[in-house]
């Protein structure tokens, strides 16, 4: 990752932050991406060659900006991690148009639009690669899950598409697969009320081991380096196994 010039989007905290981390340490020179200015300055002042850009991902306009400042900065752009986003809890019958809207604004437009910019730009310089990180709920069918595992259902076929356009101008896409992760990510998470969870407190809930932040990052940037199509956390969910 000597000199390469990456976008991470969501690197204020969780994957993003651990990915912005590794790619770092690896020589890599990271544009980092996300709302919170304060945190974002923050991390930068600990992170070598790095560029603040603070940007909505649901906002178009933020986003045509943000990728203009990273190559009118760095003067190229080599890689884009599409990791920005946000959960979504809802049974189908109780969903909210307005939170699915939101949701879908961030979690899927706003990649599809990150990759829009970038693809000229790696175009020009004869090569590229980008990375879309879904979820493991994208494999699975499970109650509450089914609109946000939809979206990133969608982020994946969109990826794996845009993989087979790109190729011939040398340009990488892959999605990576993340499981369950020591984030704060469920905190963030829209909740619609009235959701039933087991009760843990009864000692009849055992939730499976979560992966660490560092885990994933570290998939993500092996991914970048091997440029290989699909990334599953555990071999278990690849479904082609």
């Amino acid at each position: 990752m000597d000199g390469k010039v990456v976008i991470v989007t969501g690197a204020s905290a969780g994957i993003g932050l651990a990915t912005a981390h590794l790619l770092t340490n690896q020589d890599a020179k990271v544009a980092l991406v996300a709302r919170s200015k304060n945190k974002l300055e923050e991390l930068s002042g600990d992170l070598a060659d790095s560029f603040v850009s603070v940007t909505d991902m649901a906002q178009p306009g933020q986003i045509a900006a943000m990728i203009k400042a990273v190559q009118q900065h760095y003067g190229r752009i080599d890689a884009l991690v599409n990791n920005a986003g946000q959960g979504y809890d809802s049974m189908v019958e109780k969903f909210n148009p307005l939170a699915l809207h939101k949701i879908f604004d961030l979690d899927f437009v706003g990649p599809l639009l990150a990759m829009q910019q970038v693809i000229p730009i790696m175009k020009a310089q004869k090569g590229g690669s980008i990375i879309n990180v879904s979820s493991g709920t994208a494999l699975m069918h499970l109650p509450s899950m089914g609109v946000y595992a939809a979206i990133k259902e969608a982020l994946a076929h969109l990826s794996l598409t845009a993989r087979e356009e790109l190729k011939a101008d040398h340009i990488n896409v892959s999605v990576v697969y993340p499981y369950i992760t020591l984030t704060d990510f469920e905190k963030n998470t829209i909740k619609e009320p009235a959701l039933s969870y087991p009760d843990e407190s009864e000692g009849s809930y055992q939730p499976p081991p979560a992966d660490s932040a560092e885990f994933v990052a570290q998939l993500i940037v092996d991914c970048l380096k091997s440029g290989t199509a699909e990334v599953f956390a555990h071999d278990w969910m690849n479904r082609k196994n």
